[in-house]
């Protein structure tokens, strides 16, 4: 977890603010995974902080939402077919 919160403060993925008086706070949450090899083997510990969405209100918290994820093996044939 501590390698997580280096890594978020290193690539600046958050600034402290104040928040306004008509605004309110919602919390996050540390989400724990175990990731392993074919061999069933235990390759590495996977931790990330997200936001809990379920707290906002459509049209008082948020407009739109989006969350781009994409895998590297996708990325790969999408440049295979564009080169």
């Amino acid at each position: 977890m501590r390698e997580e919160i280096n890594a978020l403060e290193k690539n600046q993925m958050w600034k402290i603010v104040k928040l306004p008086k008509e605004k309110k706070q919602w919390g996050c949450k540390w989400v724990y995974a175990l990731k392993y090899k074919a061999d069933s083997s235990l390759e590495q510990y996977k931790t990330r902080l997200v936001a809990k969405g379920y707290t906002q209100t459509f049209g008082l918290n948020y407009q739109k939402t989006f969350a781009l994820v994409a895998k590297m093996n996708t990325i790969q044939i999408l440049f295979f077919y564009i080169n």
